[in-house]
């Protein structure tokens, strides 16, 4: 984990902090280990993934956080036992992984997974599509709302969140052409 710069107003929110509450233990993110990074737009992801438009009845969003928090690196998440990913991602009891893997057919629907099966388990591999990618989809689907899309291309704006626009001109190869 890195240091985070420090700003003035770094210095700020810890005075506060050090005044307020001093003898509180604080989650910071400074020094530690066993946690991943998300978007800062990730309640709007997941209020976008819960909506009953897009998921019915079925909320997919706490099968979504438990594959972020089980992903490494290189958006691939190597699945172990589908009743741990369950239970994780709150669902238990005899329907568990039932439950599970119908919010998992949900999320690959809705684009924001696709998944690979290993002989006899479905959920081996799961990869990660970049959100702003899925949802620019859905948005070009016509599947999200006006008030909703605002929000989140706000809170895009204000967390300095590339846009869809932005990513895929970054990431968009540039092919030399042979001349004769």
């Amino acid at each position: 984990m890195t240091t985070p710069r420090v700003t003035r107003a770094y210095q700020q929110r810890r005075r506060l902090r050090e005044e307020s509450w001093p003898k509180e233990d604080v989650w910071t993110g400074e020094n530690e280990i066993g946690w991943f990074r998300v978007p800062r737009t990730m309640p709007l992801i997941l209020q976008l993934i819960d909506s009953k438009s897009l998921s019915g009845s079925l909320a997919p969003s706490g099968a979504y956080l438990e594959l972020l928090a089980r992903h490494i690196d290189n958006g691939i998440i190597e699945m172990a036992h589908e009743v741990d990913h369950a239970y994780a991602a709150g669902y238990d009891g005899t329907r568990a992984v039932r439950s599970w893997q119908e919010r998992m057919k949900i999320l690959e629907k809705l684009g924001f997974i696709k998944t690979k099966q290993i002989g006899n388990q479905r959920y081996k591999y799961v990869l990660l599509i970049h959100p702003t990618v899925a949802i620019q989809n859905l948005f070009d689907q016509g599947k999200i709302t006006k008030p909703w899309w605002d929000a989140y291309r706000d809170r895009q704006i204000q967390t300095k969140e590339p846009l869809y626009e932005e990513r895929h001109k970054a990431t968009a190869k540039v092919v030399p052409l042979k001349t004769a």
